[in-house]
């Protein structure tokens, strides 16, 4: 079990000893399917970019365009990456693309959409600074909580318990 506190480094010590006690409780599915009921719908490349997009049109109309957006296979969830953002150049445009651990394609849509924003916020702000968290909060008001919450789905993927498939 405290092999998953590292999914939670940074969090006040009783938010994590909630979530350990969850944890030990063995009930990470319980508490995710009670608050999250069923998968988003989301499950090709091209919904997910079309989903990005719309997110991008809605917050960051004057942002850099949009490239790419795929659903990727990126190892372990927290020691990797959940997702992935970069850019590239296009001629003398500079294009952005989204990659999204293909272990969300089986998760709830506001997971994933935390996610998507976290990623979208970083093409105005490179750094997770207080200038990105505030941008990820505009674009989702329960950001924090959202991760928090995205944190949990990991250790159920970790412990190969995906409430979802």
């Amino acid at each position: 079990m405290s092999e998953y506190a590292r999914y939670f480094t940074g969090y006040p010590a009783n938010i994590v000893e909630q979530v350990l006690g969850l944890i030990k409780a063995a009930k990470v599915s319980e508490y995710l399917l009670k608050k999250y009921p069923q998968a988003h719908h989301i499950t090709s490349d091209k919904l997910l970019y079309s989903y990005a997009t719309e997110l991008k049109k809605q917050y960051l109309k004057n942002a850099p365009p949009f490239g790419r957006a795929a659903f990727k296979k990126q190892g372990d969830m927290v020691t990797n990456a959940l997702g992935t953002h970069t850019y590239r150049m296009q001629g003398k445009t500079r294009k952005h693309d989204l990659a999204i651990n293909s272990d969300l394609l089986r998760a709830p849509e506001p997971l994933l959409k935390a996610l998507v924003v976290h990623e979208l916020a970083h093409f105005k702000e490179k750094d997770h600074n207080k200038g990105f968290y505030k941008l990820c909060c505009h674009m989702e008001p329960q950001y924090h909580q959202l991760e928090l919450d995205l944190r949990i789905f990991c250790v159920a993927i970790a412990m190969g318990e995906n409430p979802y498939n």
